[in-house]
């Protein structure tokens, strides 16, 4: 075993990552990795297609034409500004405009930093600073909320406040967006390293300070091919997005599949699953990907429109603990579509393709599905680990690196999983989720996943929290269903009538309107055990 925790090098616009020689020369022979980056594919693409549709946003198509011509005009203006690998940051909705940045920043051999624009004061100041961000792009307002005037309370406290540039309405003292585009700068453009950074993502900051993930163009490239080998995809097929574009999910369906596979990516603004089933339907929209609330609620919308969404090919349904019953459900429902688990993170994303096969429910609903191009190991300790051509090239600080890897170069994921029938993947909870009650360690989702089947219970969450007797007590958070509340003796009959060891039980309920959970629909289990501890 070859230790490459500290093996690193420098781009060529100056940032540190991650690099072993071996497996980059790997990456290339076998095709992942390659020459051509995510610009190489702009101007290629608008050359040799320019009228194909790339994005719709409501009532705006952008061609691949108008996307090039667009995004190159604000290279060139943020050339003029800053020097190549500089960090451009956005923090907006699903809207077209960010595909524009998030190619212009490609196209000017800088890093696209997608920020949620949930965010407020504190995280957004810690976000700018902590990547030195050259620019940042926002709304006027959005959702009620005054981003103008939010970055004019949170630049000041910075030092080195990065260029504000605002998006459909007043920009107060901030540079308005289309006379950014309006700008002749004429700056040629730079020659872009496939191996450099190309996006800064950062992950959630549940427990602890948020960390920034780097992908290069080779490690986002990597993973949209594997899209394309694994998961049905034909130029001409059209994906809705509702996901948020700051979560790399929404960012990859959003602004790469339209490019690098011949796709139209359909953005949706805010989550309406009436509208998204009405969309689906006009659209013809043939994939969409979501995490387990985007699945409960298009499932139960396209029943209500007495649709089953002949058009879709697939639903890829991951982010979040998924229900096998829901899998089975949705399978049956659409059954012109596939419906699978997969698995993956910001780190690693997509580390397995799901279960493809229309003849293999039970292994899509059942498990997390095959590894796609990543090799997944199970530690000793029941602990994921894995890596591929499609793995982040190194957090934004070498500290964050500390114990991420092991000696072999594998993430450590922090989930817990098995095998099961040798190939397939079933990932059982969070290490640190694990509750140890009276010696016996007990997986949260296992339980959930069973429980979700009880017909009371529209949502669950079990989190363990410290108890002087047993050293933790599993608590059952549950938002019930038509006005119900299933009590412990109903959950334990249910337990009992699925063969379920008593020891596994929740010992108490708690009943709630709502699952605290971040945009992409995961839910929040360390705010869940706040509450319960502190309040």
């Amino acid at each position: 075993m070859s230790d490459i925790a500290s093996l690193r090098r420098t781009t060529p616009t100056g940032w540190s990552v991650r690099r072993d020689d071996a497996f980059a020369a790997q990456a290339y022979k076998d095709g992942w990795w390659q020459a051509e980056t995510a610009a190489d594919a702009m101007v290629r693409t608008a050359r040799e297609t320019p009228d194909r549709v790339l994005l719709i946003d409501g009532d705006t198509s952008l061609t691949a034409a108008t996307l090039y011509a667009q995004a190159t005009r604000l290279a060139q203006a943020m050339l003029a500004r800053f020097a190549p690998g500089s960090a451009i940051s956005f923090m907006l909705p699903n809207w077209h405009e960010a595909a524009i940045i998030y190619m212009g920043a490609t196209l000017a051999g800088m890093v696209a930093n997608p920020i949620l624009p949930s965010l407020r004061d504190h995280d957004l100041r810690f976000l700018l600073a902590d990547l030195n961000s050259a620019m940042i792009f926002i709304p006027a307002s959005f959702r009620g909320h005054d981003y103008a005037a939010m970055l004019a309370r949170v630049t000041p406290a910075l030092k080195s406040p990065p260029a504000v540039v605002v998006l459909r309405g007043d920009a107060g003292p901030h540079i308005v967006f289309a006379d950014l585009l309006a700008e002749s700068a004429d700056a040629p453009l730079p020659t872009v390293d496939p191996d450099d950074v190309r996006m800064v993502m950062y992950t959630s900051g549940t427990t602890g300070r948020p960390k920034g993930v780097l992908h290069s163009h080779n490690s986002i490239n990597a993973l949209i091919r594997q899209i394309g080998r694994h998961w049905l995809v034909e130029p001409g097929d059209r994906f809705l997005v509702p996901s948020p574009i700051s979560h790399i999910g929404g960012s990859i369906y959003a602004f790469e599949t339209p490019l690098l596979l011949g796709a139209t990516a359909i953005l949706m603004e805010h989550w309406n699953p009436d509208e998204a089933v009405a969309i689906m339907t006009t659209q013809r929209c043939t994939h969409m990907a979501g995490a387990t609330p985007f699945l409960q609620h298009l499932l139960a919308s396209a029943r209500a429109a007495g649709t089953r969404l002949p058009d879709l090919k697939l639903f890829i349904c991951g982010g979040a603990s998924v229900p096998p019953s829901l899998i089975r459900d949705a399978a049956a429902y659409f059954d012109q579509a596939i419906v699978s688990r997969v698995y993956g993170s910001t780190e690693l994303p997509v580390t397995t393709v799901g279960v493809i096969d229309p003849a293999d429910r039970d292994h899509a609903a059942d498990t997390d599905g095959r590894p796609g191009i990543a090799t997944i190991r199970i530690a000793p300790d029941g602990e994921i680990r894995a890596r591929g051509p499609q793995m982040m090239v190194g957090y934004l600080h070498r500290e964050d690196e500390e114990n991420s890897f092991d000696a072999d170069g594998y993430y450590r994921t922090g989930d817990q999983g098995a095998w099961i029938d040798s190939d397939h993947l079933v990932v059982t909870g969070r290490i640190k989720d694990i509750i140890i009650r009276n010696g016996e360690n007990i997986a949260p989702k296992e339980i959930e996943d069973l429980l979700i089947a009880h017909p009371d219970i529209a949502e669950i969450a079990i989190v363990g929290i410290p108890d002087p007797r047993t050293g933790e007590k599993a608590v059952a958070v549950i938002v019930p269903r038509n006005g119900a509340k299933p009590d412990i003796a109903s959950l334990a009959d249910f337990l009992a009538s699925q063969g379920v060891a008593r020891f596994k039980y929740p010992e108490s309920v708690l009943w709630v309107d709502a699952l605290p959970k971040n945009d992409a629909g995961k839910i929040l289990k360390a705010a869940i055990r706040t509450s319960l501890t502190t309040g």
